[in-house]
């Protein structure tokens, strides 16, 4: 059980328009997902796990130098391995300042239309809060849009791991009701998590264009905003097991061995509302 709940398989999402491609890592018996953009033998992971070990042999075998590694908010539900993989690469670590404020350690701050080049390709920053304060996304070359945990397949964001779900729901409701619609339709929304294998497509990756979930995700066609407020403040699934001291983790407050790492993550991800 401790193996599957590890296990990553990499799906290639496709090929970038300027050269090089774009991976999703999914973690089955967690519901996580994690990415690497690579063009012009340079890379950028993006959420990822804390089995460190995949990323790294992944990039060797492909010849891709890992330059970046960045993640989309201060996470609650898993063990980030960003801080790890960019010491252990030479990488630059980014994360939202605005989830940085307690942590421990240095790192690069991610602002809202900050651009990465990675090769021929750019990632740019879309500040996306909700989830948490800082949620940024990003989009890669004007065709893929990483949300992080703000929007999912068939459901978005839950706005209250750090207690504050009264403050952040509104900032939700601007992200998805009024930021992502400024977006264009026909990019390919890549989130962080997934909740069931039905939202697999059928080669075993996560993702559907924006166009789509304004149409068939509810959490998208809710009447007015008051009633937003309600239907997510009123159906918050039981939070993660351990969140508050997987957020401690992500802040370098704590530092758990392997084992108790594990014992952390068990359970489901439980970042969404439905």
């Amino acid at each position: 059980m401790k193996a599957w709940s590890e296990h990553l398989q990499p799906v290639k999402i496709a090929e970038l328009k300027n050269g090089g491609a774009i991976y999703q890592f999914v973690r089955l018996g967690k519901g996580c997902l994690s990415y690497l953009i690579e063009s012009n033998g340079e890379g950028a992971l993006i959420d990822t796990n804390r089995m460190t070990d995949v990323y790294v042999e992944f990039a060797k075998e492909r010849e891709i130098s890992i330059k970046y590694v960045i993640d989309t908010h201060l996470h609650a539900d898993h063990i980030s391995g960003g801080r790890k993989l960019a010491e252990q690469l030479g990488a630059t670590y980014y994360l939202p300042p605005k989830d940085a404020t307690e942590v421990t350690f240095s790192y690069a701050p991610i602002q809202d239309e900050d651009r990465i080049q990675v090769g021929h390709a750019v990632i740019e920053a879309v500040y996306s809060p909700g989830h948490t304060i800082g949620s940024t996304s990003f989009i890669i070359d004007d065709q893929y849009l990483l949300t992080g945990d703000v929007l999912f397949i068939d459901s978005i964001g839950r706005p209250d791991l750090a207690g504050k779900a009264q403050d952040w729901v509104g900032d939700l409701h601007k992200t998805l009701y009024e930021r992502y619609k400024q977006l264009a339709d026909d990019l390919l929304v890549l989130p962080a998590h997934f909740m069931v294998p039905g939202e697999m497509n059928d080669d075993g990756s996560v993702g559907t264009t924006l166009g789509m979930l304004y149409a068939k995700n509810h959490g998208l066609n809710i009447a007015s905003e008051e009633e937003f407020r309600k239907t997510v403040t009123e159906n918050l699934p039981p939070q993660p097991n351990a969140y508050q001291e997987i957020r401690q983790t992500n802040m370098g407050k704590l530092h758990p061995d392997e084992e108790q790492q594990r014992e952390m993550e068990i359970g489901p991800n439980r970042c969404a509302v439905r």
